[in-house]
């Protein structure tokens, strides 16, 4: 089992696999200790967020010097099977597509491992934009180069 709240295979350069793990709270479900639909949103949102953060992107930082921010333009999801309370779910966040102003992430939440079973799908499509006019731009090339090449 791996430790909650721990990226695992964090060099995306040696395997660009990233996997998030995450335990299951009560505040995370409904009634029924079921995980609820739009918290699986969340999950995918967290393991995004540090597997930018793998590729040396803080988000904040990127907002303050380059003057851009990500924001998600589509979602396609897949419920597959719930997710319980105090499970530990491993979500994977991997960049299937990079575009000049726009990205995509492939992503599962599995149960325990990357072989576990698989409980939800998606694909997510994040788009650049200018920070004040909320415009689409181009991703910093820095970044965009360093994606690429980990891909």
């Amino acid at each position: 089992m791996h430790q909650v709240g721990k990226p695992i295979d964090t060099n995306p350069l040696m395997n660009p696999r990233f996997f998030l793990p995450i335990r299951v709270y009560y505040e995370d479900t409904d009634l029924g200790g079921v995980v609820y639909h739009a918290n699986y949103l969340k999950f995918f949102e967290r393991a995004r967020t540090e597997c930018l953060r793998q590729f040396g992107c803080e988000l904040e930082e990127l907002r303050q010097s380059s003057g851009v921010l990500f924001v998600v333009k589509s979602i396609d999801v897949n419920y597959l099977k719930p997710a319980r309370f105090g499970n530990v779910l491993l979500v994977s966040a991997d960049v299937s597509e990079i575009k000049r102003a726009s990205m995509t992430f492939a992503q599962e939440i599995r149960l325990d491992s990357p072989e576990g079973d698989k409980l939800c799908e998606a694909s997510i499509r994040i788009a650049c934009l200018t920070d004040g006019e909320l415009r689409p731009t181009a991703i910093p090339g820095s970044l965009s180069e360093y994606i690429k090449n980990a891909i």
